[in-house]
């Protein structure tokens, strides 16, 4: 729990210029706090003591701002910047050295049984309100736009945004031009030739 607290710390330290020292991040960071009440809930919920545990997940709720369930396996290093209206659910599981921002929802479809949140495996960034639903996984070092909705899994090392959310930048470093842009660039140039053939009928 130590060795924990510590990475959770210089993560914050290092992910937000405006953590000026370390105290101030133990004594004003909801994040921080956040993460630390989980760390109770969740050895609490894994020796058979659920109640209690789900009675501190409300009480970390309720000061925080953030939901998370007392059984979601979360890895060191994480940083949960601002927090206001984080969720995780249950079944999810957060790799080391992840960084969320506020309004993230790491939650299900309502779809799926057993294994019902997401995997967010090592170095991921979450922007702000981006939503991540059902049992996927989002590979490592791979960044999700603010306003995203990721229904689907993400290979490592990729960028994703949008409603749904769908990759821009893989592995290679590529930018790729998704089908429905190629598609409205046709469209964009068969009217430019329709309206020139209609401006060479007119003259």
């Amino acid at each position: 729990m130590l060795k924990k607290f510590r990475a959770d710390l210089e993560a914050a330290m290092k992910n937000d210029p405006a953590a000026k020292n370390k105290l101030m991040v133990i004594f004003t960071y909801s994040g921080f706090h956040a993460l630390r009440l989980h760390s109770i809930a969740h050895n609490l919920y894994v020796s058979g003591f659920e109640f209690l545990a789900r009675l501190i997940s409300q009480i970390n709720r309720f000061f925080t701002g953030i939901e998370i369930h007392p059984a979601a396996e979360i890895g060191s290093g994480v940083f949960i910047d601002h927090g206001m209206g984080v969720v995780i659910g249950e079944t999810s599981q957060i790799g080391n050295n992840v960084v969320m921002y506020q309004g993230v929802t790491l939650g299900g479809t309502g779809k799926d049984k057993d294994k019902r949140h997401p995997t967010i495996c090592d170095n991921v960034i979450i922007y702000a309100g981006a939503k991540v639903l059902g049992p996927i996984t989002i590979g490592e070092n791979s960044i999700i736009g603010a306003q995203s909705v990721v229904l689907k899994s993400l290979p490592a090392h990729s960028t994703a945004v949008g409603v749904p959310a769908k990759i821009i930048k893989s592995d290679d470093g590529c930018i790729k031009l998704n089908a429905e842009i190629l598609a409205l660039e046709q469209k964009i140039s068969k009217l430019e030739l329709e309206i020139k053939s209609i401006k060479d009928k007119i003259i």
